[in-house]
C-alpha cells in the first residue's frame, strides 16, 4: 500500500498538467506553400527557438524568445541569404552589440545598443578596415572620430567590450 501511494505522489509531482503548460511546435506557411514560421508555442506564446522565412524560402531570421519576446542572440538575413544583422535582445529589445552588414556579407558598423536604441559606441568600416567611429546617448550621436589616434586620446579602449 506504501509502494503504491508513494509512486502515485511520484508520478503527480513529476508530470506536466497540459493545462498550465501547453507546448507545441508550430509552422505558418505563405499562400503559395512555402514555409514563412516555424518554433514553439508555450501557453499561446513564441518560446524557445524559431525561424523565419522569406517568401523565396531562404531563411530571414532566427533565434530564441522567452515569454514571446525576442530573447538572446538572433541572426536576419537578405533574401539573397547573405547576412544582414545579428545581435543581441534583451526583454525583446534590441541590445549590447549589433552587427550590420553590406550586401556583399561584410560588417560595414557595429553598434552598442541599449533598449533598441543606439547608445555607446559605432564603428564604421569600409573594405574590413575601421574608418571612424561614433559615440550615441539615447539615440542621438554626440560625438564622432575619423582617426583610432583621436579616439584613443578621449577613450578608453575597455569601452568597447
Amino acid at each position: 500500500m506504501f509502494t503504491k501511494i508513494a509512486f502515485l505522489v511520484i508520478f503527480l509531482l513529476y508530470t506536466e498538467n497540459p493545462s498550465e503548460d501547453s507546448r507545441s511546435y508550430q509552422k505558418e506557411y505563405y499562400p503559395h506553400g512555402k514555409i514563412k514560421a516555424e518554433g514553439w508555442l508555450k501557453n499561446g506564446l513564441k518560446e524557445g527557438y524559431w525561424k523565419f522565412y522569406h517568401r523565396n524560402g531562404n531563411l530571414s531570421e532566427k533565434g530564441h524568445y522567452r515569454k514571446g519576446l525576442r530573447h538572446a542572440y538572433w541572426y536576419f538575413y537578405k533574401e539573397n541569404g547573405k547576412p544582414k544583422q545579428e545581435g543581441h535582445y534583451s526583454k525583446g529589445k534590441m541590445s549590447d552589440w549589433w552587427l550590420f552588414f553590406d550586401s556583399q556579407g561584410t560588417v560595414n558598423h557595429k553598434c552598442q545598443l541599449s533598449n533598441g536604441r543606439k547608445n555607446g559606441y559605432c564603428l564604421q568600416y569600409e573594405n574590413e578596415k575601421l574608418t571612424s567611429a561614433e559615440k550615441y546617448q539615447n539615440g542621438k550621436k554626440i560625438k564622432k572620430w575619423t582617426s583610432f589616434s583621436s579616439f584613443k586620446r578621449e577613450n578608453k579602449l575597455s569601452d568597447l567590450k
